[in-house]
Protein backbone atom coordinates (compact mmCIF):
# COMPACT_ATOMS: atom_id res chain seq x y z
CA UNK A 1 0.00 0.00 0.00
CA UNK A 2 1.35 3.42 -0.99
CA UNK A 3 0.95 6.41 1.31
CA UNK A 4 0.85 10.09 0.32
CA UNK A 5 1.25 12.83 2.95
CA UNK A 6 0.69 16.55 2.34
CA UNK A 7 3.21 18.95 3.87
CA UNK A 8 2.48 22.11 1.88
CA UNK A 9 0.20 23.68 -0.72
CA UNK A 10 -2.70 21.96 1.05
CA UNK A 11 -5.67 24.38 1.25
CA UNK A 12 -3.13 27.07 0.39
CA UNK A 13 -1.39 28.15 -2.80
CA UNK A 14 2.30 28.13 -1.91
CA UNK A 15 4.79 25.76 -0.29
CA UNK A 16 4.21 22.74 -2.56
CA UNK A 17 5.48 19.60 -0.80
CA UNK A 18 4.02 16.07 -0.84
CA UNK A 19 5.64 12.84 0.31
CA UNK A 20 5.05 9.49 -1.42
CA UNK A 21 6.06 6.40 0.54
CA UNK A 22 6.02 2.88 -0.86
CA UNK A 23 8.57 0.04 -1.06
CA UNK A 24 8.37 0.26 -4.86
CA UNK A 25 9.95 3.72 -5.07
CA UNK A 26 11.09 4.46 -1.51
CA UNK A 27 10.35 7.86 0.05
CA UNK A 28 9.93 10.37 -2.78
CA UNK A 29 9.22 14.05 -2.24
CA UNK A 30 7.06 15.79 -4.84
CA UNK A 31 8.37 19.38 -4.78
CA UNK A 32 10.04 21.14 -1.87
CA UNK A 33 8.75 24.70 -2.01
CA UNK A 34 8.72 27.65 0.34
CA UNK A 35 5.69 29.60 1.44
CA UNK A 36 5.22 33.18 0.26
CA UNK A 37 4.80 36.09 2.63
CA UNK A 38 7.14 37.68 5.15
CA UNK A 39 10.81 38.34 4.51
CA UNK A 40 13.25 35.79 3.13
CA UNK A 41 14.21 34.59 6.61
CA UNK A 42 10.58 33.89 7.48
CA UNK A 43 10.04 31.99 4.23
CA UNK A 44 13.10 29.78 4.67
CA UNK A 45 12.60 29.04 8.37
CA UNK A 46 8.85 28.49 8.21
CA UNK A 47 8.52 25.60 10.64
CA UNK A 48 10.03 22.14 10.49
CA UNK A 49 9.63 19.83 7.52
CA UNK A 50 7.49 17.31 9.38
CA UNK A 51 9.61 14.46 8.06
CA UNK A 52 13.25 13.41 8.23
CA UNK A 53 15.09 14.93 5.23
CA UNK A 54 17.84 12.32 5.60
CA UNK A 55 15.24 9.62 4.97
CA UNK A 56 14.13 11.02 1.59
CA UNK A 57 15.38 8.88 -1.29
CA UNK A 58 14.64 11.27 -4.16
CA UNK A 59 12.88 14.52 -5.06
CA UNK A 60 10.67 14.93 -8.12
CA UNK A 61 10.52 18.62 -8.97
CA UNK A 62 7.66 19.90 -11.14
CA UNK A 63 9.27 23.25 -12.03
CA UNK A 64 11.65 25.97 -10.88
CA UNK A 65 9.34 28.47 -9.15
CA UNK A 66 10.42 28.98 -5.55
CA UNK A 67 7.09 27.94 -4.07
CA UNK A 68 7.95 24.52 -5.51
CA UNK A 69 11.76 24.46 -5.15
CA UNK A 70 12.88 27.09 -2.64
CA UNK A 71 13.55 24.84 0.36
CA UNK A 72 15.77 22.36 -1.46
CA UNK A 73 18.99 23.84 0.03
CA UNK A 74 17.50 23.52 3.51
CA UNK A 75 16.49 19.95 2.72
CA UNK A 76 20.07 19.15 1.76
CA UNK A 77 21.42 20.90 4.85
CA UNK A 78 19.32 18.62 7.03
CA UNK A 79 20.57 15.41 5.48
CA UNK A 80 18.97 14.77 2.09
CA UNK A 81 21.47 13.17 -0.33
CA UNK A 82 19.37 11.70 -3.13
CA UNK A 83 18.82 12.78 -6.77
CA UNK A 84 16.51 15.64 -7.78
CA UNK A 85 14.60 14.65 -10.90
CA UNK A 86 13.35 17.44 -13.17
CA UNK A 87 13.51 18.54 -16.79
CA UNK A 88 16.83 19.76 -18.15
CA UNK A 89 15.40 23.28 -18.63
CA UNK A 90 14.23 23.33 -15.00
CA UNK A 91 17.72 22.34 -13.84
CA UNK A 92 19.19 25.32 -15.70
CA UNK A 93 16.56 27.74 -14.38
CA UNK A 94 17.05 26.42 -10.86
CA UNK A 95 20.60 27.70 -10.76
CA UNK A 96 19.36 31.25 -11.32
CA UNK A 97 16.43 30.92 -8.93
CA UNK A 98 18.22 29.34 -5.97
CA UNK A 99 21.29 31.57 -6.15
CA UNK A 100 19.13 34.69 -6.23
CA UNK A 101 16.93 33.41 -3.39
CA UNK A 102 20.01 32.55 -1.32
CA UNK A 103 21.43 36.03 -1.83
CA UNK A 104 18.19 37.59 -0.57
CA UNK A 105 18.05 35.16 2.35
CA UNK A 106 21.59 35.85 3.55
CA UNK A 107 21.08 39.64 3.27
CA UNK A 108 17.84 39.45 5.28
CA UNK A 109 19.48 37.15 7.82
CA UNK A 110 22.34 39.62 8.29
CA UNK A 111 19.84 42.43 8.92
CA UNK A 112 17.84 40.25 11.31
CA UNK A 113 20.93 39.34 13.32
CA UNK A 114 21.97 42.99 13.48
CA UNK A 115 18.58 43.78 15.03
CA UNK A 116 19.02 40.83 17.40
CA UNK A 117 22.42 42.13 18.48
CA UNK A 118 20.98 45.59 19.20
CA UNK A 119 18.26 44.03 21.35
CA UNK A 120 20.59 41.63 23.16
CA UNK A 121 19.04 38.58 21.54
CA UNK A 122 21.01 35.53 20.35
CA UNK A 123 22.12 35.33 16.73
CA UNK A 124 19.96 33.19 14.44
CA UNK A 125 22.10 30.58 12.63
CA UNK A 126 21.62 30.13 8.88
CA UNK A 127 19.18 27.43 7.78
CA UNK A 128 21.59 26.56 4.97
CA UNK A 129 24.89 27.73 3.44
CA UNK A 130 26.11 28.49 -0.09
CA UNK A 131 27.65 25.04 -0.33
CA UNK A 132 24.17 23.53 0.16
CA UNK A 133 22.91 25.49 -2.84
CA UNK A 134 25.82 24.17 -4.90
CA UNK A 135 25.14 20.61 -3.72
CA UNK A 136 21.46 20.87 -4.73
CA UNK A 137 22.40 22.01 -8.21
CA UNK A 138 24.88 19.15 -8.47
CA UNK A 139 22.15 16.68 -7.42
CA UNK A 140 19.77 17.79 -10.20
CA UNK A 141 19.22 15.13 -12.85
CA UNK A 142 17.76 16.83 -15.92
CA UNK A 143 15.53 14.73 -18.18
CA UNK A 144 13.70 15.04 -21.48
CA UNK A 145 9.93 15.14 -21.64
CA UNK A 146 8.42 11.60 -21.71
CA UNK A 147 11.79 9.96 -20.96
CA UNK A 148 11.38 6.81 -18.82
CA UNK A 149 13.39 7.42 -15.61
CA UNK A 150 13.90 4.51 -13.14
CA UNK A 151 12.64 5.42 -9.69
CA UNK A 152 13.39 3.19 -6.72
CA UNK A 153 13.35 -0.61 -6.91
CA UNK A 154 10.18 -0.92 -9.02
CA UNK A 155 9.09 2.50 -10.24
CA UNK A 156 9.27 4.71 -13.33
CA UNK A 157 8.99 8.48 -13.66
CA UNK A 158 7.90 10.34 -16.80
CA UNK A 159 7.72 14.12 -17.09
CA UNK A 160 5.22 15.71 -19.47
CA UNK A 161 4.95 19.33 -20.62
CA UNK A 162 2.71 21.28 -18.21
CA UNK A 163 2.71 24.46 -20.33
CA UNK A 164 3.19 26.67 -17.25
CA UNK A 165 6.75 28.01 -17.56
CA UNK A 166 9.86 26.85 -19.35
CA UNK A 167 10.60 23.26 -18.30
CA UNK A 168 7.44 22.85 -16.20
CA UNK A 169 6.28 19.26 -15.89
CA UNK A 170 3.34 17.04 -15.13
CA UNK A 171 4.87 14.21 -13.08
CA UNK A 172 3.71 10.66 -13.79
CA UNK A 173 4.93 7.99 -11.35
CA UNK A 174 4.24 4.32 -12.15
CA UNK A 175 5.14 1.57 -9.72
CA UNK A 176 4.28 -1.97 -8.65
CA UNK A 177 2.48 -2.81 -5.44
CA UNK A 178 1.84 -6.32 -4.08
CA UNK A 179 -1.73 -6.19 -5.37
CA UNK A 180 -0.93 -4.71 -8.77
CA UNK A 181 0.35 -1.61 -10.56
CA UNK A 182 -0.26 1.98 -9.46
CA UNK A 183 -0.06 5.23 -11.40
CA UNK A 184 0.13 8.61 -9.66
CA UNK A 185 -0.11 11.80 -11.72
CA UNK A 186 0.90 15.11 -10.12
CA UNK A 187 -0.18 18.03 -12.30
CA UNK A 188 2.36 20.50 -10.92
CA UNK A 189 1.16 23.90 -12.09
CA UNK A 190 -0.87 23.63 -15.30
CA UNK A 191 -0.66 26.36 -17.91
CA UNK A 192 -3.71 27.81 -19.62
CA UNK A 193 -4.48 26.74 -23.16
CA UNK A 194 -3.71 30.08 -24.84
CA UNK A 195 -0.58 31.12 -22.92
CA UNK A 196 1.90 32.85 -25.19
CA UNK A 197 5.25 31.14 -25.68
CA UNK A 198 4.14 27.98 -23.84
CA UNK A 199 2.81 24.83 -25.46
CA UNK A 200 -0.52 23.34 -24.48
CA UNK A 201 -0.44 21.24 -21.29
CA UNK A 202 -0.18 17.58 -22.27
CA UNK A 203 -3.23 15.48 -21.51
CA UNK A 204 -2.80 12.06 -19.97
CA UNK A 205 -5.47 9.37 -20.01
CA UNK A 206 -4.60 6.86 -17.27
CA UNK A 207 -4.09 7.26 -13.54
CA UNK A 208 -5.20 5.71 -10.27
CA UNK A 209 -4.62 8.93 -8.35
CA UNK A 210 -4.37 12.53 -9.59
CA UNK A 211 -3.04 15.48 -7.60
CA UNK A 212 -4.55 18.50 -9.34
CA UNK A 213 -3.55 22.11 -8.72
CA UNK A 214 -6.45 24.50 -8.09
CA UNK A 215 -4.99 28.01 -7.97
CA UNK A 216 -7.76 29.42 -10.16
CA UNK A 217 -10.34 26.79 -9.31
CA UNK A 218 -13.05 29.41 -8.84
CA UNK A 219 -12.59 31.61 -11.88
CA UNK A 220 -11.87 31.89 -15.59
CA UNK A 221 -9.35 34.03 -17.43
CA UNK A 222 -9.98 36.72 -19.99
CA UNK A 223 -8.90 36.05 -23.55
CA UNK A 224 -5.53 37.21 -24.83
CA UNK A 225 -7.16 39.89 -27.01
CA UNK A 226 -9.25 41.19 -24.09
CA UNK A 227 -6.14 41.27 -21.90
CA UNK A 228 -4.18 43.25 -24.48
CA UNK A 229 -7.06 45.71 -24.78
CA UNK A 230 -7.15 46.11 -21.00
CA UNK A 231 -3.38 46.67 -20.86
CA UNK A 232 -3.61 49.22 -23.66
CA UNK A 233 -6.37 51.08 -21.79
CA UNK A 234 -4.34 51.13 -18.57
CA UNK A 235 -1.32 52.59 -20.39
CA UNK A 236 -3.41 55.27 -22.10
CA UNK A 237 -5.18 56.29 -18.88
CA UNK A 238 -1.91 56.44 -16.93
CA UNK A 239 -0.24 58.51 -19.64
CA UNK A 240 -3.13 60.99 -19.57
CA UNK A 241 -2.66 61.36 -15.80
CA UNK A 242 1.04 62.01 -16.33
CA UNK A 243 1.99 58.89 -14.41
CA UNK A 244 4.09 55.72 -14.50
CA UNK A 245 3.22 52.01 -14.49
CA UNK A 246 4.66 49.46 -12.06
CA UNK A 247 4.25 45.76 -12.83
CA UNK A 248 5.26 43.28 -10.10
CA UNK A 249 6.31 40.19 -11.99
CA UNK A 250 7.58 36.69 -11.41
CA UNK A 251 11.03 36.39 -12.96
CA UNK A 252 10.32 33.05 -14.62
CA UNK A 253 7.61 32.93 -17.25
CA UNK A 254 5.58 36.00 -16.41
CA UNK A 255 8.27 38.58 -17.20
CA UNK A 256 8.92 36.95 -20.57
CA UNK A 257 5.19 36.84 -21.37
CA UNK A 258 4.78 40.52 -20.49
CA UNK A 259 7.69 41.42 -22.78
CA UNK A 260 6.04 39.44 -25.58
CA UNK A 261 2.73 41.31 -25.16
CA UNK A 262 4.47 44.68 -24.92
CA UNK A 263 6.34 43.82 -28.10
CA UNK A 264 2.99 43.37 -29.84
CA UNK A 265 1.85 46.77 -28.57
CA UNK A 266 5.12 48.32 -29.73
CA UNK A 267 4.62 46.90 -33.21
CA UNK A 268 1.15 48.47 -33.25
CA UNK A 269 2.56 51.88 -32.28
CA UNK A 270 1.04 51.79 -28.79
CA UNK A 271 4.27 52.14 -26.78
CA UNK A 272 5.92 55.10 -28.48
CA UNK A 273 5.88 57.46 -25.45
CA UNK A 274 6.90 54.86 -22.88
CA UNK A 275 10.32 53.98 -21.48
CA UNK A 276 10.18 50.27 -20.66
CA UNK A 277 12.47 48.76 -18.00
CA UNK A 278 13.05 45.16 -16.97
CA UNK A 279 14.34 45.94 -13.50
CA UNK A 280 15.17 42.49 -12.21
CA UNK A 281 18.61 40.86 -12.47
CA UNK A 282 16.98 37.46 -12.01
CA UNK A 283 14.38 38.05 -14.75
CA UNK A 284 17.17 39.21 -17.08
CA UNK A 285 19.18 36.05 -16.34
CA UNK A 286 16.07 33.87 -16.80
CA UNK A 287 15.29 35.52 -20.13
CA UNK A 288 18.75 34.49 -21.32
CA UNK A 289 18.09 30.92 -20.15
CA UNK A 290 14.92 30.95 -22.26
CA UNK A 291 17.17 31.67 -25.25
CA UNK A 292 18.83 28.29 -24.77
CA UNK A 293 15.48 26.51 -24.94
CA UNK A 294 13.58 28.22 -27.75
CA UNK A 295 12.82 24.74 -29.13
CA UNK A 296 10.55 24.09 -26.13
CA UNK A 297 8.45 27.20 -26.73
CA UNK A 298 5.25 27.37 -28.74
CA UNK A 299 6.26 27.28 -32.39
CA UNK A 300 3.35 29.45 -33.56
CA UNK A 301 4.22 32.26 -31.13
CA UNK A 302 7.90 32.17 -32.08
CA UNK A 303 6.98 32.08 -35.77
CA UNK A 304 4.88 35.24 -35.33
CA UNK A 305 7.99 37.21 -34.40
CA UNK A 306 10.13 38.99 -36.93
CA UNK A 307 13.37 37.35 -37.94
CA UNK A 308 15.55 39.53 -35.63
CA UNK A 309 13.20 38.86 -32.72
CA UNK A 310 13.53 35.11 -33.13
CA UNK A 311 17.20 35.18 -32.27
CA UNK A 312 16.73 36.10 -28.62
CA UNK A 313 13.91 36.88 -26.20
CA UNK A 314 15.73 40.10 -25.35
CA UNK A 315 14.77 41.39 -28.79
CA UNK A 316 11.02 40.85 -28.36
CA UNK A 317 10.74 44.50 -27.41
CA UNK A 318 13.36 46.66 -29.18
CA UNK A 319 12.98 49.56 -26.72
CA UNK A 320 13.40 47.40 -23.62
CA UNK A 321 16.08 48.57 -21.18
CA UNK A 322 17.70 45.99 -18.92
CA UNK A 323 18.69 47.40 -15.53
CA UNK A 324 20.97 44.90 -13.85
CA UNK A 325 22.82 47.08 -11.35
CA UNK A 326 21.42 49.07 -8.43
CA UNK A 327 22.49 52.44 -9.83
CA UNK A 328 20.53 51.91 -13.05
CA UNK A 329 17.50 50.86 -11.03
CA UNK A 330 17.68 53.96 -8.84
CA UNK A 331 18.00 56.17 -11.92
CA UNK A 332 14.45 55.18 -12.92
CA UNK A 333 13.22 57.19 -9.93
CA UNK A 334 14.26 60.38 -11.72
CA UNK A 335 11.72 59.80 -14.50
CA UNK A 336 8.63 61.86 -13.75
CA UNK A 337 6.31 60.42 -16.40
CA UNK A 338 6.13 57.50 -18.82
CA UNK A 339 8.23 54.84 -17.07
CA UNK A 340 6.87 51.30 -17.43
CA UNK A 341 8.69 49.23 -14.83
CA UNK A 342 8.66 45.42 -14.71
CA UNK A 343 10.27 44.33 -11.45
CA UNK A 344 10.29 41.45 -8.96
CA UNK A 345 8.94 40.01 -6.94
CA UNK A 346 5.64 38.79 -8.35
CA UNK A 347 3.81 38.90 -4.99
CA UNK A 348 5.76 41.94 -3.76
CA UNK A 349 7.36 39.94 -0.95
CA UNK A 350 10.78 41.41 -1.77
CA UNK A 351 12.84 42.60 -4.70
CA UNK A 352 13.07 45.95 -6.43
CA UNK A 353 9.32 46.44 -6.88
CA UNK A 354 9.04 47.46 -3.22
CA UNK A 355 11.59 50.22 -3.80
CA UNK A 356 9.54 51.50 -6.74
CA UNK A 357 6.43 51.39 -4.55
CA UNK A 358 8.29 53.52 -2.00
CA UNK A 359 8.87 56.16 -4.67
CA UNK A 360 5.51 56.06 -6.44
CA UNK A 361 2.65 54.13 -4.81
CA UNK A 362 1.48 57.20 -2.86
CA UNK A 363 1.07 59.23 -6.09
CA UNK A 364 -2.41 59.01 -7.67
CA UNK A 365 -0.98 59.60 -11.15
CA UNK A 366 0.64 56.15 -11.15
CA UNK A 367 -0.74 52.64 -11.69
CA UNK A 368 0.18 49.25 -10.22
CA UNK A 369 -0.67 46.39 -12.59
CA UNK A 370 -0.87 42.89 -11.09
CA UNK A 371 -0.36 40.10 -13.62
CA UNK A 372 -0.34 37.02 -11.41
CA UNK A 373 -1.92 35.37 -8.40
CA UNK A 374 -1.38 37.11 -5.06
CA UNK A 375 -1.34 34.62 -2.19
CA UNK A 376 -2.86 35.35 1.20
CA UNK A 377 -0.45 37.13 3.52
CA UNK A 378 1.62 38.76 0.78
CA UNK A 379 2.01 42.50 0.24
CA UNK A 380 0.57 42.10 -3.24
CA UNK A 381 -2.61 40.53 -1.83
CA UNK A 382 -3.00 43.39 0.67
CA UNK A 383 -2.80 45.96 -2.14
CA UNK A 384 -5.23 44.02 -4.35
CA UNK A 385 -7.65 43.83 -1.40
CA UNK A 386 -7.53 47.60 -1.01
CA UNK A 387 -5.49 47.84 2.19
CA UNK A 388 -4.04 51.30 2.84
CA UNK A 389 -1.67 52.29 4.27
CA UNK A 390 0.81 49.48 3.67
CA UNK A 391 4.03 48.96 5.60
CA UNK A 392 7.44 48.67 3.94
CA UNK A 393 10.98 49.36 5.15
CA UNK A 394 9.67 50.16 8.63
CA UNK A 395 7.41 52.95 7.29
CA UNK A 396 3.78 53.33 6.31
CA UNK A 397 2.79 54.36 2.77
CA UNK A 398 -0.69 55.38 1.68
CA UNK A 399 -1.82 53.64 -1.53
CA UNK A 400 -3.10 56.31 -3.90
CA UNK A 401 -1.89 54.75 -7.16
CA UNK A 402 -4.53 53.08 -9.31
CA UNK A 403 -4.56 49.28 -8.96
CA UNK A 404 -5.36 47.05 -11.95
CA UNK A 405 -5.38 43.26 -12.21
CA UNK A 406 -4.85 41.54 -15.56
CA UNK A 407 -6.06 38.02 -14.88
CA UNK A 408 -5.60 37.01 -18.51
CA UNK A 409 -1.83 37.02 -18.06
CA UNK A 410 -1.91 34.23 -15.52
CA UNK A 411 0.29 31.23 -16.25
CA UNK A 412 -2.24 28.94 -14.54
CA UNK A 413 -5.23 27.20 -16.10
CA UNK A 414 -8.61 28.61 -15.17
CA UNK A 415 -11.49 26.51 -13.89
CA UNK A 416 -12.58 25.20 -17.31
CA UNK A 417 -8.98 24.31 -18.20
CA UNK A 418 -8.54 22.32 -14.99
CA UNK A 419 -11.81 20.43 -15.45
CA UNK A 420 -11.03 19.74 -19.11
CA UNK A 421 -7.58 18.38 -18.29
CA UNK A 422 -8.93 16.10 -15.57
CA UNK A 423 -11.73 14.91 -17.85
CA UNK A 424 -9.21 13.32 -20.24
CA UNK A 425 -8.57 10.50 -17.73
CA UNK A 426 -10.58 7.36 -18.41
CA UNK A 427 -11.74 5.81 -16.21
CA UNK A 428 -12.12 8.62 -13.70
CA UNK A 429 -9.25 8.56 -11.17
CA UNK A 430 -9.30 9.32 -7.48
CA UNK A 431 -8.67 13.07 -7.39
CA UNK A 432 -7.17 15.32 -4.72
CA UNK A 433 -7.02 19.10 -5.04
CA UNK A 434 -3.82 20.83 -3.93
CA UNK A 435 -2.16 24.24 -4.48
CA UNK A 436 -5.23 26.40 -3.99
CA UNK A 437 -7.07 28.41 -1.38
CA UNK A 438 -9.88 26.45 0.21
CA UNK A 439 -12.71 28.49 -1.31
CA UNK A 440 -11.33 28.07 -4.82
CA UNK A 441 -10.91 24.35 -4.20
CA UNK A 442 -14.51 23.97 -3.04
CA UNK A 443 -15.76 25.74 -6.17
CA UNK A 444 -13.63 23.51 -8.39
CA UNK A 445 -14.72 20.37 -6.55
CA UNK A 446 -18.37 21.30 -7.11
CA UNK A 447 -17.86 21.70 -10.84
CA UNK A 448 -15.84 18.47 -11.08
CA UNK A 449 -18.67 16.66 -9.29
CA UNK A 450 -21.28 18.15 -11.60
CA UNK A 451 -19.48 17.61 -14.91
CA UNK A 452 -17.29 14.54 -14.32
CA UNK A 453 -19.01 12.75 -11.47
CA UNK A 454 -15.78 12.70 -9.45
CA UNK A 455 -15.85 13.44 -5.72
CA UNK A 456 -12.63 15.41 -5.49
CA UNK A 457 -10.98 15.40 -2.06
CA UNK A 458 -9.36 18.45 -0.46
CA UNK A 459 -6.58 17.39 1.94
CA UNK A 460 -5.32 19.64 4.71
CA UNK A 461 -1.70 20.01 5.75
CA UNK A 462 -0.35 16.82 7.36
CA UNK A 463 -3.26 14.71 6.10
CA UNK A 464 -2.35 11.41 4.46
CA UNK A 465 -4.08 8.94 2.18
CA UNK A 466 -3.38 5.32 1.31
CA UNK A 467 -3.95 4.00 -2.18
Amino acid sequence: MARLTFYGAAREVTGSCHLLETPAVGRVLLDCGMHQGGDAVDRVTDGEFGFDPAGIDAVVLSHAHLDHSGLLPRLYRQGFRGPIHCTAATAELLEVMLKDAAGLYFRDLERANLRNARRGRPEEPPAYEWEDVAAVLEACAGHRYREAVPLGPAGTLRLHDAGHILGSAICELSFEEDDGPRRLVFSGDLGKHDSVLMREPERLSEADLVLLESTYGDREHKSEDDTLTELRDVLRATWRRGGNVMIPSFAVGRAQEIIFHLGRLYSAGELDPWQVFLDSPMAIAVTRVYDHWLKLLDKNDVRALSEPQRRSLETFLPTLRLTEDTEASMAINRIDRGALIIAGSGMCTGGRIRHHFKQRIWDARNTVVFVGFQAEGTLGRLIVDGVSPIRMFGEEFVVKAQVATLGGLSAHAGQSGLVGWLGAFQPAPRTLLVHGEHGAQQALAARIRGELGIEAEIPARYDHIDF
